[in-house]
């Protein structure tokens, strides 16, 4: 039995995330898209699709590791892959403008979308990583998880978080080096995408720095094509340009 070409979506209820289904399904190359999300039920716009599956889950490590499950149950054969979970605020979480907003709440809310959920689906990944084709995975990440890029301070839980991740997906490549080496993760940093995220921010961005989830996609797609597999994590903006550390 020849084994497919599968992509897989994670948290593809966002704006990336979904923007990411509608391209994938549209790649030709690509013959099944697993999209996992926290929402039950399929954006209209996917139903009837048949090469698309909507996989529910919670993000807690045992949602995740029954998602994978059904993966292999499956036969996924995953050759490319985004994972978009992530939190900049919501009702009980703002970003904080300086330490004395600091809560230890709003550091474990903060820490675990950005930094364990994204991980634990590497971890449990492994297992469905194609063994005969290159597989790319990309994981939203941010510039402002760059150290080396701080200049203006605050927003602490966030860019800790990010810089937090870009750690693990680093150690994660070295060993991946060593177990998979047709395997490349890319640390992906989107630029302010039009989404929920970045809607209470956007009012300082210029027009031509907010960019459409959908262009975002069509760029994380062809990032993901052109990048080469060197047993790296790359840490690259959205027109494939690397960040510092």
């Amino acid at each position: 039995m020849i084994s497919s070409s599968d992509a897989l979506v994670v948290a593809a209820s966002g704006g990336i995330g979904t923007a990411m289904v509608r391209t994938m399904l549209n790649d030709t190359s690509l013959e099944r898209i697993f999209a996992v999300s926290s929402v039950p039920e399929a954006p209209q716009e996917f139903n009837n699709n048949s090469k698309l599956t909507w996989m529910h889950c919670d993000y807690s490590a045992m949602d995740i590791a029954r998602t994978v499950n059904r993966l292999l149950s499956l036969e996924c054969n995953l050759v490319m892959g985004a994972i978009c979970n992530g939190i900049l605020h919501d009702d009980a979480v703002k970003p904080e403008k300086r330490m004395d907003d600091i809560t230890e709440e709003s550091l474990n809310r903060v820490f675990t979308a950005n930094a364990v959920v994204p991980i634990l689906w590497i971890k449990e990944l492994k297992q469905v990583f194609s063994k005969r084709d290159i597989c790319k995975i990309a994981i939203l990440s941010a510039r402002v998880g760059s150290i080396s890029d701080n200049r203006l301070g605050g927003w602490y839980s966030y860019r800790a978080s990010k810089a937090a991740l870009n750690m693990l997906l680093k150690t994660s490549a070295i060993e991946l080096n060593r177990k998979c080496k047709n395997v490349k993760l890319i640390s992906f940093h989107p630029g302010t995408t039009d989404t929920k995220l970045s809607r209470p921010f956007q009012s300082s961005v210029s027009r031509d720095k907010l960019f459409p989830a959908n262009f975002v996609a069509t760029k994380l797609m062809d990032l993901m094509r052109k990048t080469d597999v060197d047993g790296e994590l790359s840490f690259l903006d959205w027109s494939g340009v690397p960040i510092e550390w």
